[in-house]
């Protein structure tokens, strides 16, 4: 909704410029609440759609931070400094987003890394050079 909001106020600025950083995270929010809520992100497994997600909150905080600086220090009119203003505040919540979705992901890592299960194999009879038979896993 932030970034919907500071879209609208850059279209209304004379910092008009900036208009395509939040339209493309809103789109890019849209997009990833629509894969999460109908499993779409889970028919695709060799995506990580945590990873992409964090990364998109992670570009989003630190562009957002830098166009609501200019806005608010460059340009004079008032729609331009809401503009800026609730580009802090979307900073602020893709700061809190990209945190707990860190979070989740060494939570996520961390229990992928400690897997006690032996590796998937088959056993079968393997003859040395000295012709005695071992079985190993294969």
């Amino acid at each position: 909704a932030l970034s919907f909001i500071s879209f609208v106020c850059f279209a209304a600025s004379e910092a008009a410029a900036f208009v395509t950083v939040p339209l493309l995270a809103f789109l890019a929010t849209i997009f990833f609440l629509f894969a999460y809520s109908t499993k779409f992100n889970e028919r695709f497994k060799g995506f990580c759609f945590p990873l992409m997600d964090f990364i998109r909150c992670v570009i989003a905080s630190i562009i957002f931070f830098i166009i609501s600086i200019m806005a608010v220090s460059k340009y004079p009119d008032g729609s331009s400094k809401a503009a800026g203003i609730f580009g802090f505040i979307a900073t602020i919540v893709y700061a809190l987003d990209f945190y707990l979705i860190f979070n989740e992901l060494t939570v996520f890592l961390k229990q992928g890394g400690e897997s006690n299960e032996e590796p998937s194999g088959q056993r079968g009879n393997i003859t040395d050079n000295s012709g005695k038979q071992n079985n190993e896993i294969i």
